[in-house]
């Protein structure tokens, strides 16, 4: 992940696309380091902690890979748990009913923003 000066700029906007790879960051708050990753679906920002509620594993396979194949739901690739995008509720696998802990971002002036906690990492998504 690549170090940011104290601005809570998580990726340009442009960086996600609907369905597509998550920007993955880390941030400060209350004194906890937290794993997390921004999306965009049906053109919405979204960002949620980066821990399953089943059994608190990151969701990607690999780094900003959280959506499945179809790009339309969030999916834990360590329990098969399936989310909505735009709620974070799962609605398959062995959580089912249980939630991903959603985190406030804005797009500002063609960025993503991160409004709590000091943001300490980030990790653009790349077509590699």
């Amino acid at each position: 992940m690549d170090e940011i000066e104290s601005t809570n700029t998580i990726c340009q906007r442009s960086a996600l696309t609907d369905g597509g790879l998550a920007a993955r960051f880390q941030f400060e708050f209350d004194g906890r380091l937290v794993q997390a990753f921004a999306i965009a679906y049906d053109g919405e920002l979204y960002a949620y902690a980066n821990s399953c509620p089943h059994r608190g594993t990151e969701l990607d396979w690999q780094h900003g890979e959280v959506f499945d194949e179809s790009g339309l739901y969030l999916v834990c690739a360590t329990h098969g748990a399936i989310f909505e995008p735009n709620s974070g509720r799962c609605v398959g696998g062995p959580c089912q009913g249980a939630s991903l802990v959603r985190l406030a971002v804005d797009a500002v002036e063609g960025a993503v923003k991160l409004r709590v906690g000091r943001l300490l990492a980030t990790q653009t998504p790349s077509a590699n």
